[in-house]
């Protein structure tokens, strides 16, 4: 065995054989260990994962986990190796190899300590979502994601400071100690944005709404999805999605329709002017019936014979429906609207349209 101690660039050959085992080892324990990490992450919240929290989990962070620890295991296994004397220049003004190595390493380690942190980040943050879903408050639902996108910033700006600091040897305070210097250019040059940050914590601090309210903002109508540091989600009926700046929702006047406790519906209906005034009559106190004893509507509607309109009879229809939601409004309208067709029909009337009488005189 004497040829293991034969010397091979600086290297005896036992130390290369020594290096490639436990590289291959530390590869071989990477699955492993990524389990082990993903259990830990899975017992902060209480509960054993289920199906969707191991896919969601590999989604995000099995790529990420395994550049890390493959980097670690190299780490590992270059400690029984050393560059060949040709690669390390201890000259002055010559190339030293080893430095750009160490710093090369040094940069991918780095990145992926802080890709594997801001992907915990979105898995913890998906994690409490689901939690925040099943509370009936919705200032969980809002504050979650404003507050992973304040982590996600605030990972990705130390990871920047400790890179630069440690591989391309900055002097972090002296470059802190400038930004201090043109922070009132900076702010000038970005005064848009800094608005629209501070129209972010105005929105959680005033909480005009919340995740999951109905809003009329300008004109766009829709759910709000999420508030982010710049702008705001909204999700219209079209089903398309609309951003709104931040600084513009505190600066113009907003219709939080969600707060309301009722929603109000009025429209008129018209009957043909050879209705009786009987069958008016009875049309009109049976829905007015009809409105006081829907399940869903309260005792503040009204159904009144209003007007002679220009080719019907009018008769207004207005009632509250007892639920901000939209669904629970339209599937009221809707059985409201199929029991006043029923009622016109039981008194053999019918709802009039638009139209002209032409009367031709022969002389």
């Amino acid at each position: 065995m004497e040829f293991l101690n034969n010397d091979y660039f600086g290297n005896r050959l036992i130390d290369y054989l020594y290096f490639l085992t436990s590289f291959i080892v530390g590869l071989l324990l990477i699955i492993p260990f990524r389990l082990l990490i993903s259990k830990l992450l899975f017992r902060l919240f209480g509960k054993s994962n289920d199906k969707k929290d191991n896919e969601k989990f590999n989604s995000l962070l099995k790529k990420p986990l395994r550049y890390f620890l493959m980097l670690l295991a190299l780490y590992v296994s270059a400690q029984f190796i050393s560059l060949p004397d040709f690669l390390v220049s201890t000259e002055e003004g010559g190339l030293n190899y080893a430095e750009y190595f160490d710093k090369a390493f040094n940069l991918f380690l780095l990145i992926t300590i802080f890709w594997t942190l801001n992907r915990a980040i979105d898995f913890i943050g998906f994690k409490l979502k689901n939690k925040a879903l099943k509370t009936e408050s919705k200032v969980d639902d809002q504050l979650i994601p404003f507050a992973i996108d304040i982590a996600k910033v605030l990972t990705v700006v130390i990871g920047l400071v400790m890179i630069l600091g440690n591989v391309f040897d900055v002097n972090v305070t002296a470059l802190v100690t400038g930004l201090g210097i043109g922070g009132v250019a900076f702010a000038l040059a970005s005064k848009e944005s800094l608005e629209n940050l501070l129209g972010s914590f105005t929105i959680f601090f005033d909480k005009p709404f919340t995740v999951g309210d109905i809003v009329t903002l300008g004109g766009v109508t829709g759910t709000v999805e999420k508030v982010g540091f710049r702008s705001t989600r909204i999700r219209t009926f079209d089903k398309s999605i609309v951003t709104v700046p931040n600084k513009n929702i505190i600066s113009t006047e907003l219709d939080n329709l969600g707060a309301r406790p009722v929603r109000r519906v009025k429209f008129n209906i018209g009957l043909t002017y050879d209705t009786s005034v009987e069958n008016i009559k009875n049309i009109v106190d049976d829905i007015q019936k009809l409105i006081d004893e829907h399940p869903m509507t309260n005792q503040e509607g009204k159904v009144r014979f209003l007007e002679f309109g220009s080719s019907s009879l009018d008769i207004m229809v207005l009632y509250y429906v007892e639920s901000p939601d939209w669904e629970v409004l339209i599937d009221a309208k809707q059985k409201i609207n199929f029991d006043i067709i029923d009622i016109v029909n039981k008194y053999n009337c019918e709802f009039a349209f638009p139209s002209t009488s032409v009367y031709i005189e022969k002389n």
